[in-house]
């Protein structure tokens, strides 16, 4: 592991997978064959599992836990408390094979807010915004804002965080958008 990977005295790190300048703090746990990126925060009390890739410049907030087969891209806020799942009907008595866990993927630039769940097989994508307590059921399209339980699209974000209007024009930085299949896409000029 790079030196410059700062390991709390009360936090575990068995990965040597993490890249430079990241920081694991008190009570976090991350696990061998975990693979953490460069300049990431990884907060007191989360926990990744083995399996699980996070990206470069995330930031992971207390207690947030990343399971095996989910993958966190670049530039990635996990609010506190959120909660990723990779099995769609687990039972304690008939273990399965992680073979049989299903993927996860929270695309670069999105931010997923505190208590939200995020259920398993589902894409969030590129710079949308989970609001806190949001249960995400079904994936997330690229700039899209969701809420609620199961989570519904209420509007678009920018990349920014500012929130678009109904133009697709972000008042705070002057970017403008249009309707793609997989979400927004950034206008040139």
């Amino acid at each position: 592991m790079d030196e410059s990977v700062f390991v709390h005295s009360h936090g575990l790190c068995e990965s040597e997978d993490v890249g430079p300048r990241t920081r694991v703090w008190a009570f976090a746990h991350v696990m061998k064959g975990a693979r953490i990126g460069a300049d990431c925060n990884v907060g007191g009390h989360a926990f990744v599992e083995a399996g699980a890739v996070v990206g470069d410049r995330v930031t992971i907030k207390n207690a947030v836990q990343i399971w095996d087969k989910v993958v966190v891209e670049d530039d990635v806020f996990l609010g506190p408390n959120m909660i990723f799942t990779n099995d769609m009907n687990p039972r304690a008595a008939f273990k399965k094979d992680p073979s049989g866990f299903l993927p996860t993927t929270v695309r670069q630039g999105a931010s997923i807010g505190a208590n939200a769940t995020i259920v398993c097989g589902t894409v969030i994508g590129r710079n949308a915004f989970v609001g806190a307590g949001a249960v995400v059921v079904r994936s997330v399209r690229d700039h899209a804002i969701v809420v609620g339980s199961p989570a519904r699209e209420i509007g678009w974000m920018c990349a920014c965080g500012g929130r678009l209007d109904d133009a697709l024009a972000c008042p705070d930085c002057d970017r403008r958008y249009a309707l793609a299949d997989e979400g927004l896409r950034l206008l040139e000029g």
